[in-house]
């Protein structure tokens, strides 16, 4: 492989496919879970608790938000990139377990134990990226915020129904 390769930044098509990849993978965890979904209507929910249509609409912009994100840190060419591409995977993983967890095994408490997991590795997640592109920083926010919302959400809901 030559030099000029070798650097290469991740161009247009790795950004489609990482985005195909991120939304894919949570459109399978989606389908396995689609008949659980009405779980969520027959929950005691707090007054702050979205409609349930909410929950793919926002999971679809900040999955396509984290692959953007882990595309701008993959171009970088910082040596440290490929650790940020293995702990996007776990966090990653994390978060398409959790559905699982909550709808269709019903562990509610044991949900909000995954969650709190999840937001500490995309914490680290986004402060390291800031470290090697702000942009990817800031494209993790709204899904730290939106899973401190969850967070939330799902402790009252684990706390509303034993």
């Amino acid at each position: 492989m030559s030099e000029t390769a070798a650097k290469a930044k991740p161009g247009w098509k790795s950004l489609a496919a990482l985005i195909v990849l991120t939304l894919g993978l949570g459109g399978v965890v989606g389908f396995f879970i689609r008949n659980d979904m009405s779980f969520y209507d027959s929950l005691s929910t707090p007054a702050f608790a979205p409609p349930g249509w909410v929950f793919p609409v926002v999971w679809s912009i900040l999955y396509t938000a984290m692959a953007v994100s882990i595309w701008f840190v993959l171009r970088t060419g910082d040596p440290a990139r490929v650790r940020f591409a293995v702990l996007y995977a776990l966090q990653l993983a994390v978060n398409l377990v959790w559905p699982i967890l909550f709808f269709t095994q019903h562990a509610l408490g044991l949900a909000f134990v995954w969650l709190v997991l999840l937001w500490a590795l995309v914490l680290i997640l986004m402060v390291g990226s800031f470290r090697l592109s702000k942009t990817a920083g800031w494209l993790l926010l709204p899904y730290l915020l939106w899973l401190s919302y969850a967070g939330l959400l799902n402790f009252f809901i684990a706390r509303m129904n034993p």
